[in-house]
């Protein structure tokens, strides 16, 4: 007859054996229950109570979410390490608030001290939360699971049931299930003890082995990593050295010696617009075509850089990040000799290419006096011109439709052998006189392709050639880390997914002969938590070994025999907290039909839920 019964008596000794069974299913550290009159800590008791408490679980997720918090002021505030200008605004913009972020170290966050204590003390809780636990759990593989307690109806999910096999035949078919079901299982005296689930401790380690790597590996990153522009014209090429760069930034271990050796040369810049519909201007087709070697003596090969399809070449990776004009242009003196011409870049100010920059000649030119001298042009281009009518020298469309070059010129001193770094796409003026025109008035003119500007007084002409180059802005990145960070990232989410969904539970089965001689079943799980899996996957357990052992009926007080009130429709016993089946259905072998119905009078017959069990 099946036994559903809960035990509702006080606890007894039987409460340790039950605490024993279910005890290191988690290889959390045991907390020691605290006692009165303990002694004064000493220097190392209060460095050991230190290190207990960064080393607890709630201290580690409490620095992860200071870190997080640190890291706001990261994003809102300019850094120094990203961009230097937005930083100078800053602070001519604010005067009060300047100096007090400097102090607290706000425009260098991830340098600061404070932030990088966050981030040493994390690392370090990580890690002694993790080896301890480690271990222990090494030690939980390495053994075998508890044997069973002696009084197994007081697990939360119990069921028993009476049959004519053997003891040694029901725990040998018992042992064959649970390895095939993939416990760990091994016979224990008069039972066989089996454990599942520990996937859910090694998820909870692997959770917090893989912030340990995201933090080597983003520090790594940081410190080694380099960023570098530069714009390069079409038909022109680039080589991966510190001088080529138009800016570079690096981390603080990096060397020169760290740049991968590599070149490329850009044959052609391709880029293709929506002419129509709410769209227009968005760009569709954004591709540059570059032959690349690697090392000094690399084969060449070609490719197609795209926008978020960057070229990797070793550790560096080469994004196209902006695209440009360069309108090809010459200057000659006042005999005609030419001294420049080149495709000169200009910086786009809008989404249609409205670009400005300056045309610097520095060396060959003679003013008509024949005196050496310098000079600048300011240049503004737009390719697709709105015409005089619209009274405005803005693109109309990125695309080049209708290109325009206004020119403003300048003789004089460029400083550029100050020794003061210059940027190419500004003009020092201070030294540098205008060309007038007959009016008094400061030389300017708007140019199409093929014209020319006559600079006053013999003093020589500047062209607009036909041809309009175009360039293409890259950024080189070396960091170091980021496939140990993403490895990382993605065994966080799976460690933490595996100690989410798995439950760790522990089942028993016990086969004793009774006083009659007719073998008794029992069986029982214990899970982590309280969960409805462990009476499930107990019942599924329970109706397979019942079929391999399937029950008699239940001795009469008076003698006879009675009918086994208990079983089910698939002739198994269920443990306590399955919902009960539909009557009318026929009883498992050894059995009389009955309906599932449970009788009053019968206290085996009264299913309690076995997650409660223990209360009743």
């Amino acid at each position: 007859m099946s036994d559903t019964t809960t035990d509702n008596t006080t606890k007894t000794g039987d409460d340790h054996d039950l605490g024993a069974a279910g005890s290191q299913l988690s290889t959390a550290p045991v907390e020691d229950a605290p006692t009165a009159n303990l002694p004064a800590l000493g220097v190392i008791g209060w460095a050991r109570w230190f290190w207990r408490q960064l080393t607890s679980m709630r201290v580690a997720l409490l620095l992860l979410l200071l870190l997080s918090l640190a890291a706001i002021p990261g994003s809102l505030i300019p850094q120094t390490g990203v961009d230097e200008t937005r930083v100078a605004d800053f602070r001519e913009r604010h005067d009060v608030l300047a100096p007090v972020y400097d102090k607290l170290g706000l425009f260098h966050v991830y340098s600061s001290v404070w932030f990088s204590a966050i981030y040493i003390l994390l690392f370090v809780s990580l890690i002694g939360c993790i080896v301890p636990r480690t271990w222990q759990f090494v030690g939980q593989l390495r053994g075998r699971p508890p044997g069973a307690p002696r009084r197994l109806t007081r697990l939360p999910a119990h069921t028993a049931w009476r049959t004519s096999a053997t003891p040694e035949e029901v725990r040998e078919a018992a042992l064959a299930l649970l390895k095939k079901r993939r416990f760990r299982a091994h016979a224990v005296g008069d039972a066989v003890a089996a454990e599942k689930g520990y996937l859910r401790e090694l998820g909870n380690l692997a959770f917090h082995l893989a912030l340990i790597v995201m933090l080597i590996a983003f520090a790594w990153g940081q410190l080694f990593k380099s960023e570098g522009n530069k714009i390069v014209v079409e038909g022109d090429g680039f080589s991966n050295t510190l001088t080529q760069y138009d800016d570079f930034k690096s981390g603080n271990l990096f060397t020169n010696d760290d740049l991968v050796p590599f070149s490329f040369d850009v044959k052609e810049f391709t880029g293709t617009y929506e002419r129509s519909g709410p769209n227009r201007g968005t760009p569709r087709t954004y591709e540059t075509e570059v032959t690349y070697t690697e090392g000094a003596d690399g084969e060449e090969k070609s490719t197609v850089i795209k926008v978020n399809k960057p070229l990797e070449i070793g550790d560096a990776k080469v994004y196209l990040v902006s695209h440009g004009y360069a309108p090809v242009v010459t200057v000659r003196d006042g005999k005609g000799q030419i001294v420049y011409r080149d495709a000169v870049p200009l910086l786009p100010l809008d989404n249609n290419v409205t670009s400005n920059g300056v045309v610097k000649v520095l060396d060959g030119y003679r003013n008509p006096q024949g005196k050496k001298e310098q000079l600048g042009f300011q240049a503004f281009f737009v390719p697709t011109f709105g015409g005089s009518a619209s009274g405005t020298m803005l693109s109309q469309f990125p695309a080049l439709d209708y290109p325009v070059l206004a020119l403003n010129a300048y003789h004089g001193d460029l400083k550029a052998d100050s020794g003061i770094p210059q940027s190419v796409y500004q003009m020092d003026k201070s030294k540098m006189k205008e060309f007038k025109d007959a009016d008094g008035q400061l030389l300017k003119k708007l140019l199409t392709p093929g014209e020319t500007m006559k600079l006053p007084g013999g003093a020589g002409s500047i062209t607009f050639e036909k041809d309009v180059k175009e360039w293409a802005g890259f950024q080189v990145v070396q960091e170091p880390g980021g496939g140990w960070a993403l490895g990382g990232a993605l065994a966080a989410i799976g460690g933490l997914a595996a100690s989410l969904f798995v439950q760790r539970r522990r089942v028993w089965v016990r086969a004793v002969r009774g006083d009659d001689g007719v073998t008794v079943v029992e069986m029982a799980g214990l899970g982590r938590s309280e969960s409805a899996k462990v009476p499930e996957e107990l019942g599924d357990l329970a109706g397979i070994l019942y079929e391999r052992a399937p029950g008699v009926a239940d001795p009469d007080p008076d003698g006879a025999p009675k009918p086994d009130g208990a079983p089910k429709p698939d002739g198994a016993p269920k443990p306590e907290g399955t919902p009960p089946e539909d009557p009318g259905t026929s009883s498992g072998p050894g059995t009389s039909d009955t309906s599932d119905t449970p009788d009053p009078t019968d206290p085996d017959s009264h299913a309690v839920p076995a997650e409660g069990a223990e209360q009743q």
